[in-house]
């Protein structure tokens, strides 16, 4: 080939060369569809850094029209709980020795435990555990049957099988082993009190329910009774002749002794501090009432209160506060120690109420409304019924917390008798409205 040919080939293939390159130049400017936002330029697939332009992630615009939707509330759990079946006469709340519950032990294979045949024949058995729990004990109205349960876990079980009919009035006392029982005799007049001794238990046997009372009577015509607080001792009252007498009786031996006795027959009693015992005039809304106490030998009777109309009271566990009302159930606070009463704010009854272990708070059934009447007579006559919300009182501000309003579980709710477990877990309370016994949580 020439000289001159062999150039012109060389220029030839350099145009077409120019030619591609131009070609494929043009043609990347062009905008190619995306796929799942990965570049499809044919020079980038090779280029591990990609370029130089950062790409904005991709946004959703926020739509200002949708409305947002709050979680739903949790539902309120019912801590008001019916604990027995039936109208009960009393009840106790005691500690209770159980069986504690534990979970299924894996079976583990022989031989895995590295323990020999020997070791285990010669190993002494363990005894299953064991735990304190809250218990109630209470009396069927009806029959004088006695029923069980602890209070965390409401399993009603009956516990005696010695048949009392028409039983008004039942107290327990010695931590729950001891009874009284006050009814009317045949004759419908005469009030008659039987006091006796409840056989003790075996561990986790407390399924039986024919186990038989043993006691004796007390005198005729019981009219109060009060329980210590240890629950060692009773104090009752009863008339005899023209004048009333006020004996102790120690649950522990049986033992009597007469410490008070007066020709005014009408008298309330209450053993709220551990040597104190107060009396009481029964209580009428055009009646001046008066409040006296003694110490548990019957020495130092002292004037407390007086010439309350509707008068009724309720002492303090240490012995320096007492609860009191007047014929407009206003609750206030005696201090006996400054001889200064606080007024409350609060209309209820003194026995709708019970005092905190600490003497500095109190736990009433407050009724929602109350109507015009002489009052108390008229509720205890059972003219008037009341509707109660329960509430916690601090007795050094006068502040209250509503606990629970049975209204709205749909129960009405008169509450009587009030009793706390002793930590102040549970609050217990008989309906006066049908005697059925109740439990509130606390916790």
């Amino acid at each position: 080939m020439s000289k001159r040919n062999l150039i012109l080939l060389i220029i030839i293939l350099s145009l077409a060369v120019i030619s591609v390159f131009g070609f494929l130049y043009f043609r990347s400017g062009t905008t190619a569809p995306t796929d799942e936002g990965t570049g499809t330029n044919f020079i980038s697939q090779f280029n591990p850094f990609g370029s130089n332009k950062t790409t904005p992630p991709t946004t959703t615009p926020e739509d200002n029209t949708s409305e947002f939707t709050p979680a739903p509330a949790e539902t309120p759990v019912n801590k008001l709980v019916q604990v027995s079946s039936m109208p009960v006469a009393g009840f106790t709340v005691f500690s209770k020795e159980r069986l504690k519950d534990l979970p299924t032990p894996t079976p583990i294979e022989a031989g895995t435990s590295g323990e020999t045949t020997a070791s285990v024949g010669t190993k002494k058995p363990t005894p299953p555990p064991t735990e304190f729990a809250p218990a109630l004990r209470y009396v069927d109205r009806a029959t004088g049957n006695i029923y069980q349960t602890f209070a965390d876990k409401i399993e009603e079980r009956q516990f005696s099988g010695t048949i009392i009919p028409k039983v008004y009035d039942a107290y327990f006392g010695n931590r729950g082993q001891a009874i009284v029982m006050r009814y009317l005799k045949p004759d419908e007049r005469t009030i008659e009190t039987f006091v006796g001794v409840l056989p003790k238990e075996l561990l986790g046997g407390d399924t039986t329910g024919d186990n038989e009372i043993k006691g004796s009577f007390l005198p005729n015509n019981v009219t109060d009774i009060s329980i210590s607080p240890d629950t060692s001792k009773m104090f009752y009252l009863f008339t005899s002749g023209d004048n009333m007498f006020g004996t102790t009786l120690s649950f522990l031996n049986n033992k009597k002794i007469q410490i008070f006795d007066s020709p005014f027959t009408e008298w309330l009693s209450f053993w709220g501090a551990s040597n104190t015992i107060t009396l009481t005039t029964k209580p009428s809304a055009n009646v001046g009432g008066y409040m006296y106490s003694m110490d548990g030998a019957g020495k130092n009777l002292t004037k407390v209160l007086g010439e309350v109309n509707g008068l009724i009271t309720l002492g303090s566990p240490n012995g320096k506060l007492i609860l009191y009302s007047d014929n407009n159930l206003s609750l206030s606070v005696y201090h006996t120690d400054t001889r200064n009463s606080d007024v409350l704010g609060f209309k209820t009854l003194p026995e709708k109420c019970v005092w905190g272990k600490g003497s500095d708070s109190i736990y009433c059934a407050v009724p929602k409304s109350i109507s015009p009447n002489e009052y108390p007579d008229a509720w205890y006559r059972g003219e008037i019924s009341f509707s109660d919300q329960l509430w916690k009182i601090d007795i050094k501000t006068g502040n209250g917390t509503i606990i629970s309003d049975p209204v709205i579980t749909g129960e009405e709710i008169d509450g009587i008798k009030l009793a706390l477990e002793g930590d102040e877990n549970y609050l217990f309370f008989v309906n006066k409205k049908d005697s059925l016994l109740w439990k509130l949580d606390l916790k």
